[in-house]
């Protein structure tokens, strides 16, 4: 396992996801716990592009629950269908928000957040956890986090 990630300088997000991708890949690959591997993928993630919050949220039951996480303290629960990432999950696919403000019933975990990107991770045909990534700024995310992150989205499920 790396004991850190090696990112160029200078280099476009879409570089930026073509470096990591791999190192991600090998930061999970000899480790079989879920959690750490998560907790490891959402730091590594996190530092690479400042991103201000990103973490995962488990489906248990009728509820999504916070797991591991980088940033301000998080809601600890979301029902189905509510805000972004209830939304994500319902509707099993990316929701890009660029303005957290124009979505409606967005949850307002940290009044920082302008805009926010939410991935559903499907296992079986089934969302079995969402990744959560906020921005401080409005218009972060794009069509290149959107491809790269379902990449990322690849690699969590096959270790679940």
């Amino acid at each position: 396992m790396a004991e850190e990630l090696t990112i160029s300088k200078g280099i476009s997000k879409k570089e930026q996801y073509e470096e990591i991708l791999p190192q991600l890949k090998a930061l999970v690959e000899y480790e079989k716990d879920t959690i750490a591997n998560l907790a490891n993928l959402v730091a590594a993630l996190k530092y690479t592009f400042n991103f201000f919050w990103i973490g995962v949220y488990f489906v248990k039951e009728d509820e999504l629950v916070l797991g591991p996480f980088q940033g301000p303290i998080a809601c600890t629960r979301i029902k189905k269908g509510k805000g972004v990432c209830g939304t994500a999950w319902e509707k099993q696919k990316i929701i890009n928000v660029p303005d957290v403000d124009a979505f409606p019933g967005h949850i307002a975990c940290s009044s920082a957040t302008q805009s926010e990107i939410v991935l559903p991770i499907i296992k079986n045909d089934e969302v079995v956890l969402v990744l959560d990534i906020d921005s401080e700024k409005l218009n972060t995310f794009d069509h290149i986090d959107e491809e790269y992150l379902t990449k990322v989205g690849k690699l969590i499920a096959s270790f679940l």
